[in-house]
């Protein structure tokens, strides 16, 4: 089984959110991928591509400000800025097996405006 550097991996994955190549992240995603945030839980990836890959439409940048690794698994705080000029912070849970990601959790930060998780709902 191929394995990569977890962080070149978790960089690649925001880099295709901002750059707009959903092609890239299905290419990262196990078949078997599961996304939990406090609005998702457990979604395949089927849904989560549903749910979640239209948010990058939104996206402008991603600021990794910690990542910290340890074996196959990453634990991640970013600042998004939307292309409206809106931040945020997030922090992820990621878990590989491979070159693939298997599974994420999400936890929302918090905004000054309000939804930390950028959703427009």
């Amino acid at each position: 089984m191929d394995t990569r550097n977890v962080p070149d991996l978790v960089r690649k994955l925001y880099g295709a959110y901002v750059s707009k190549h959903r092609k890239v992240v299905e290419d990262l995603l196990s078949d078997d991928f599961s996304f939990t945030s406090p609005y998702d839980d457990h979604i395949d990836r089927t849904v989560y591509f549903q749910r979640c890959w239209p948010n990058s439409e939104r996206i402008k940048a991603f600021e990794i400000e910690k990542l910290f690794e340890k074996g196959n698994e990453a634990f991640i705080r970013y600042e998004i800025e939307t292309i409206a000029g809106d931040r945020f912070r997030n922090v992820e849970w990621m878990r590989f097996e491979g070159n693939k990601l298997k599974e994420v959790e999400v936890y929302f930060g918090s905004l000054a405006d309000g939804d930390a998780s950028g959703r427009k709902d």
